[in-house]
């Protein structure tokens, strides 16, 4: 996405940037000593460049302006921003409209052209049309995943991403979206046009079954399989299937800790779990939004946790030091040493 920005990257004295539509820094790039100097400022993954927070800047002014935007040197808010100039633009989810973030480039005023702007506005409508197709990707998946479930249920059923829009249907009038709650999670949920419904996780959206009696809904069961170190996986079992999904070593450390703490973790305590450092929360709530969209319902935030209905079961490997082997975060490794002691070496 940001190959479009090359040219200006390649001077040797910008930096791209990447928010949130709450202008939290989600990434960057650029030259190694651009970035130092942006971090000086506090320009880092994880901090908050909104306009209630530091003042006028174009990410932030982006947000809230809902359009692309070039702030020059003085322009800035912060007198400690004056040598650097930016231009912003904001990215719209394809299928809401919603903003979503922005895109940012970042440098000294010399490096500037005045098409700078009118790029930086283009590098964010293809990364809509980028988005537009990855949704697309993510409808297929859902749906090869969906279509075996829905040939079992024999009975009124869809399967809709996290915005509800239709990957499958049996026994119901086919429809392009389900308008859904703003809080979704497994059990029985209203859902406008359906009513009452029986939901179930999918990855990367919900199994919805129409109901007419008071059954309860059976929790998830979550596995956590870590015996291959190199290659941590997260499985989920329902009532209608079974689905896994390949994670990374970040996120396998996270869902550990959550699963060896059921009460649940703070950002900060997240953080110095991870880290050693409970400043670190930036980093945390952007790790834990990610986490949190690719397994809808079966996370829950304030503390974070596995929600209530999940059962969570842990494989470790028989060698207690190969939990997560390639993790030097300070909880895993003090997890290690438990192991070691209370089950021992192989």
């Amino acid at each position: 996405m940001t190959g479009g920005l090359s040219t200006l990257i390649d001077s040797g004295e910008n930096l791209v940037a990447i928010t949130n539509d709450k202008s939290t820094v989600l990434w960057r790039a650029g030259p190694s000593q651009v970035l130092r100097n942006a971090e000086k400022l506090g320009f880092v993954d994880g901090a908050q460049w909104a306009e209630a927070i530091v003042g006028t800047n174009a990410m932030g002014t982006a947000l809230v302006s809902q359009r692309a935007v070039q702030t020059f040197c003085a322009e800035h808010y912060n007198r400690s921003q004056h040598p650097w100039t930016c231009a912003a633009s904001p990215i719209r989810n394809p299928c809401t409209g919603k903003i979503i973030g922005t895109i940012d480039v970042t440098g000294p005023a010399s490096t500037v052209h005045p098409t700078t702007i009118a790029l930086i506005d283009a590098v964010a409508r293809l990364a809509e049309s980028h988005l537009r197709e990855q949704r697309d990707l993510s409808l297929n998946l859902l749906r090869t995943v969906a279509a075996p479930m829905l040939s079992r249920i024999g009975a009124p059923a869809a399967a809709v991403d996290a915005e509800g829009w239709v990957a499958a249907v049996d026994s119901m009038p086919p429809q392009s979206r389900i308008l859904l709650p703003a809080e979704m999670a497994p059990g029985h949920v209203w859902v406008p046009s359906l009513g009452l419904c029986d939901v179930e996780t999918l990855p990367g959206g919900w199994l919805i079954r129409p109901i007419e009696d008071d059954a309860e809904q059976a929790g998830a069961h979550v596995t956590l399989n870590l015996r291959t170190s190199a290659a941590p996986m997260l499985s989920l079992s329902g009532r209608f299937g079974t689905w896994q999904h390949d994670i990374s070593l970040r996120h396998a450390e996270i869902l550990l800790i959550l699963a060896t703490h059921p009460d649940g973790r703070s950002a900060q305590q997240l953080a110095d779990a991870l880290y050693g450092d409970p400043i670190r929360v930036g980093a945390i709530r952007v790790e834990m939004s990610r986490l949190r969209k690719q397994f809808a319902g079966i996370l829950s935030a304030r503390p974070y946790r596995f929600a209530s209905a999940t059962e969570v079961k842990v494989l470790y490997p028989d060698d207690c030091n190969e939990v997560l082997a390639g993790s030097t975060a300070p909880a895993i490794r003090t997890l290690r040493d438990h192991l070691l002691r209370t089950r021992g070496r192989p």
